[in-house]
């Protein structure tokens, strides 16, 4: 680990528990849609903090981490899931966001250096926690696949919703079963199914919602909710742009990657395939970054993830990888902003806002309860459901109740603790 890697790893940190820490943009799917009731005081910092604790922790320790030990290599949700957590746990303010960037620099350096020991200290505890609580986000990513159906549902009624989704699952089994095309013998090109089923739901949101009409000379004068949040993104494309370029600069030094497909290839030497699987990867990702960007004035770090591509092609060149990749987040903060002038003219699609953001809410819940009851069964089976459900429900009689999406993977999170002490009192026998 030379110097010029370390210093590139802090830089990431630091500037992207920033952007956390001042909302403008995180690396959870899932913590997207939050960041808007806490910057328009929905919610408290105290809640963010905990929601983004909840939905990221798990993953990091159970997914991150454990995936990035056999190629030596840092999978980015095990440092930028951290700097999302890092940037809603520091106070807001100037010295908040200073602190901020002080601890992800010093946690992106930690992570680097000491990226064993941290699985070694997990791998202590008598009772394997880390592999369960990898399943607390599993279900999340074919969650968002189902937003769109149920978005069209809250604005047009339950046929048109069900017809999205129907069309969303039928996508979903046709790539799944046909999607992977075999390039040569030895490199083979996998369209993401949730992607794709993603991006047909989405399509027919939008044909459903510019089919409202409306009077043309109101829409042109009225501001969207889209417009105004997607120039929140804008008005920040200077650090949004260094940090596509950080996050390409740290990838063509092989400190991280973007997925466990990739990461494994470039383990292996295998840059090509390494750049072709980032490349289709971003392909699914371009509906799912830029819907919750659109819809809440929140962007994501690594973009819609071509980033890491340009980083991989440009493997060893960081400097030229720094600004290909800022290049590439510069272009699309701009695509943002035409997608957003040319949803303003249409009534529909203003008020497609709200359903969207009300659907991505109900999904994250049930995708995080469902993901958190999955990983309580496997660290407790038998117990675990129940722990799950009676947290959920009992939490809605609290004073100061978490938010829905929080519980899930809180509940998983304090089961295993608790059963690694119910283990060393004898109370406790782990599956086998």
């Amino acid at each position: 680990m030379d110097i010029v890697q370390l210093i590139v790893v802090a830089a990431l940190g630091a500037l992207t528990a920033i952007l956390s820490n001042t909302g403008i943009a995180v690396f959870n799917d899932g913590l997207r849609p939050v960041i808007p009731e806490y910057l328009e005081g929905i919610i408290s910092k105290k809640e963010l903090a905990a929601t983004s604790f909840a939905v990221s922790f798990g993953l990091v320790i159970g997914f991150g981490i454990p995936v990035s030990i056999g190629a030596s290599i840092l999978l980015v949700h095990s440092l930028l899931l951290m700097t999302d957590i890092i940037g809603t746990w520091t106070p807001a303010g100037k010295t908040g966001t200073i602190l901020a960037g002080v601890i992800g620099a010093v946690y992106g350096i930690g992570l680097t250096l000491g990226l064993q020991a941290v699985v070694d200290l997990f791998a202590l505890m008598p009772v394997d926690v880390l592999g369960p609580l990898g399943a607390v986000g599993t279900p999340i990513v074919v969650g968002f696949a189902v937003f769109p159906g149920v978005a069209v549902a809250y604005q047009h009624g339950f046929k048109k919703g069900a017809l999205t989704l129907a069309a969303s699952t039928l996508v979903l089994f046709l790539v799944k079963r046909f999607g992977t095309f075999q390039l040569n013998e030895t490199t083979s090109f996998t369209l993401s199914a949730e992607g794709m089923a993603l991006l047909i739901g989405m399509i027919f949101m939008i044909v459903f919602a510019v089919q409202v009409k409306g009077d043309t000379d109101d829409n042109q004068n009225l501001v969207s909710i889209f417009v105004e949040r997607v120039t929140r993104i804008k008005k920040n494309w200077i650090i949004l742009s260094v940090a596509g370029g950080l996050v390409a600069a740290a990838t063509s030094l092989t400190i991280i990657a973007g997925d466990p497909i990739s990461l494994n290839l470039l383990g292996e030497g295998k840059f090509g395939e390494a750049a072709l699987a980032a490349f289709a990867r971003g392909l699914g990702f371009i509906p799912l970054v830029f819907s919750t960007a659109i819809v809440t004035g929140v962007y994501s770090p690594a973009g819609t993830t071509f980033v890491y591509t340009a980083g991989i092609l440009l493997h060893g060149n960081p400097i030229v990888a720094f600004l290909v990749g800022a290049l590439i987040m510069f272009v699309e903060v701009n695509l943002l902003s035409v997608a957003a002038k040319g949803l303003d003219h249409f009534p529909g699609i203003r008020e497609m806002g709200e359903h969207i953001r009300t659907a991505m809410n109900r999904v994250l819940e049930i995708a995080l309860l469902i993901g958190g009851a999955a990983a309580s069964e496997q660290i407790a089976p038998g117990i675990g459901y129940f722990w799950v459900f009676g947290a959920y429900l009992l939490n809605k009689t609290a004073n100061k109740p978490l938010v829905d999406m929080a519980v899930g993977p809180v509940a998983a999170i304090a089961l295993a603790i608790i059963v690694n002490i119910l283990y060393l009192l004898g109370l406790f026998v782990p599956a086998a």
